[in-house]
């Protein structure tokens, strides 16, 4: 079904030679051009901005990567592939794949909020990569979009890997120091920016006796200490015991 048109409030005449590049390492060439330069507009930077192709891109990418799990694992149950799925979408791995993208050298967001460091904050990246694979969808359809989301997921799906992704961070924290006899970890929030509707929590994570600690963001409480707790895991892991 063809798609509508949107309604060209920015100027796409000319696309700078950053966001060409990036045509170019999504694999899309945008017809809508609007559509590409609303994706990577925060709000700080002016009203026609990516949080509508935001919440369609959280859709698409939900919907394609179902039935890219439901391709390649056709003999796992419902329940692994719903917590398989849970694991690439996760805030996390979307900031991952917008750092693989350079979309921090793209972003246009307001003087204040690039000096406050917006450009390299991960739900803010996350976010524009979910508003992007809504602007693909909104341009050429599904299809196109769920063959974006297939190029940038595929590289992250393999047998081994899918086999800690059973349990959330905190859990897997949790087990791994208590089959050490060591303390439950300890999570408080440090800070919260953002208005009420669209806050980002800063959790700290940290360890009783121990110097370990980190911090993860989130656009929710759980989240960012799901965040947090991954990145001490991270820790542990590496450093010998």
């Amino acid at each position: 079904m063809p798609r509508v048109a949107e309604s060209p409030a920015l100027n796409p005449s000319l696309l700078s030679p950053a966001l060409e590049a990036l045509c170019l390492r999504l694999g899309h060439t945008f017809r809508q051009r609007d559509l590409l330069l609303r994706a990577v507009t925060h709000r700080s930077f002016g009203a026609d901005h990516y949080e509508r192709l935001e919440f369609l891109g959280d859709s698409v990418l939900n919907m394609a990567v179902s039935d890219l799990l439901y391709d390649q694992y056709d003999d796992s149950p419902e329940g692994d592939l719903t917590r398989i799925r849970a694991h690439l979408v996760r805030q996390d791995m979307l900031h991952r794949i917008a750092l693989s993208l350079d979309l921090q050298a793209v972003l246009r967001l307001s003087d204040g909020e690039a000096r406050g460091g917006g450009a390299q904050r991960p739900s803010i990246l996350a976010d524009t990569l979910e508003a992007l694979i809504g602007a693909v969808y909104r341009d050429a359809g599904f299809e196109a979009a769920e063959a974006l989301v297939r190029r940038l997921f595929e590289p992250l799906i393999s047998e081994t890997a899918t086999q800690s992704w059973g349990k959330d961070a905190k859990t897997q924290l949790q087990e791994w120091l208590q089959a050490r006899r060591q303390s439950v970890p300890e999570y408080r929030i440090e800070a919260t920016r953002g208005r009420a509707h669209d806050q980002t929590f800063v959790v700290v994570c940290s360890l009783a006796g121990s110097s370990v600690q980190a911090r993860g963001e989130g656009r929710s409480r759980r989240a960012a200490e799901q965040e947090a707790a991954r990145l001490v895991l991270e820790q542990l892991c590496t450093t010998p015991e």
